[in-house]
């Protein structure tokens, strides 16, 4: 059964971090690309960062570059969103995803690039 699983979100203070995990089961992670999307309350679902299949190449939004870092352990299936310096702005229920391009160097950033997506883990920062 396929599945992808997000955990570590939270309510955090501005200025705070979390790292979000993916855990993925049901198909080889190791060489697919994934990616990471966000989605706040009456706003369209955006991306927020990418990892290609092989090779590492990674792709952020403008409004998260330099604060989060996307990663991922093949032998441990996850995903990992490292989030940091985090704004008010930056809550959000946030998904992990799977984009169906068998190791592919590339990154995705379209919605409709990926296939199979998780159940989402709600970021909050406030004061």
């Amino acid at each position: 059964q396929v599945q992808l699983v997000e955990s570590g979100g939270g309510l955090v203070q501005p200025g705070g971090s979390l790292r979000l995990s993916c855990a993925v089961s049901g198909f080889t992670f190791s060489y697919y690309p994934m990616g990471w999307f966000r989605q706040a309350p009456g706003k369209e679902r955006e991306f927020v960062a990418g990892m290609a299949g092989i090779g590492g190449r990674a792709s952020y939004a403008d409004s998260v570059k330099g604060r989060f870092t996307i990663s991922r352990d093949n032998d441990k299936n996850t995903l990992y969103l490292q989030m940091d310096g985090l704004k008010p702005e930056d809550t959000a229920v946030y998904y992990c995803a799977r984009a169906p391009y068998y190791k592919s160097s590339n990154y995705f950033t379209r919605s409709r690039d990926y296939d199979l997506w998780g159940q989402g883990t709600q970021v909050t920062v406030s004061s």
